[in-house]
């Protein structure tokens, strides 16, 4: 008894130790539930776009969707951007490729992917989306990745292998990728292009004025792709999928995201989208009937391993200098 009470001031030290790693005293929880709340949403998106395939052309609730968001922000929006549309114009081309790959490419192929692959698959590929912004940031801005980081995605590579090779990486090696998860990797090789151009987005133009110029640049790309498709069945619950996609997903989601980057810093907030294929993974058996077998905890295990293992060298590297 007596030497359970002598471990207590231990045990109460490792916590306070943790908490303070996790939570420093000058960071306001509320950033940390803005971070929480986004890639909740994004998770919950991703339930959608299984939830629409089959209900909804994958061409029409991509286009509705940004239409939606791009007149909820009309309001509060347009005036600034019509001030601001001499900017507008000089950077158009900047913002249509912005527009075509983080929106139009990447939440427009997702719906396509949707109908050839599990919710789980897509955001198990989905968590790669770090390590290849990191590639192509050291492809297209010189910045070379460290050893830790190279072993980061090589072991997140392996994870997303386990997965799609159903427990055994040799068999894509036979059978090859299928076409839902191929679709997958295109999807987050837009949204690694995406934020590795955002860097050079127009510094002239307000967040909010830029996304609304994003917007509809998207919607010109989706366009054609809409009036192809088949006539969309709008029900209630199709009507709540875009909804959801068009307002909590568009909008809401990117907001706190920044708010939370903007007080709790890239490094430390990135780190909550290696929470998105476990919130999926859960919401997807609980909602979709997805069985969750071995292989997607150990391949899951190892590409969110590896992605903490190449943002924590990248966070030690950027820390360096200051220290």
């Amino acid at each position: 008894m007596l030497s359970e009470i002598h471990y207590i001031p231990k045990i109460k030290q490792t916590i306070d130790w943790l908490h303070s790693l996790l939570i420093p005293h000058e960071m306001p929880v509320r950033y940390l539930s803005f971070a929480l709340l986004a890639v909740t949403i994004w998770a919950g998106n991703t339930i959608v776009n299984k939830l629409a395939a089959g209900a909804l052309p994958p061409g029409s609730i991509a286009f509705l969707r940004w239409l939606l968001a791009f007149a909820t922000l009309t309001p509060f929006v347009a005036r600034d951007a019509w001030q601001r549309r001499a900017a507008i114009r000089a950077d158009l081309p900047k913002l249509a490729l912005l527009g075509l790959l983080g929106m139009a490419l990447c939440q427009g192929v997702g719906y396509y992917a949707a109908s050839y692959t599990s919710a789980t698959n897509m955001a198990l590929l989905l968590s790669l989306a770090p390590l290849l912004t990191l590639l192509l940031a050291a492809l297209f801005h010189k910045e070379v990745p460290s050893a830790i980081a190279i072993a980061g995605g090589l072991l997140s590579l392996l994870g997303i292998f386990v997965v799609l090779g159903h427990g055994d990486p040799l068999v894509l090696l036979a059978q090859g990728v299928g076409r839902g998860d191929a679709m997958m990797f295109v999807v987050v090789l837009a949204y690694a292009a995406y934020s590795v151009l955002l860097r050079n987005a127009p510094p002239s133009l307000p967040v909010f004025t830029s996304l609304y110029a994003q917007m509809a640049c998207a919607l010109v790309f989706l366009l054609p792709v809409y009036l192809w498709s088949a006539t969309p069945h709008l029900t209630w619950a199709t009507v709540s999928m875009i909804g959801y996609a068009g307002i909590p997903a568009s909008i809401v989601a990117p907001a706190v995201w920044m708010m939370a980057i903007k007080h709790l810093g890239s490094g430390r907030t990135t780190m909550f989208m290696n929470l998105i294929p476990i919130i999926t993974a859960v919401a997807a058996a609980a909602f979709l009937d997805e069985a969750l077998h071995a292989y997607h905890l150990i391949g899951g295990g190892l590409t969110i391993g590896g992605v903490l293992l190449g943002q924590s060298r990248l966070k030690a590297r950027r820390t360096a200098p200051a220290s």
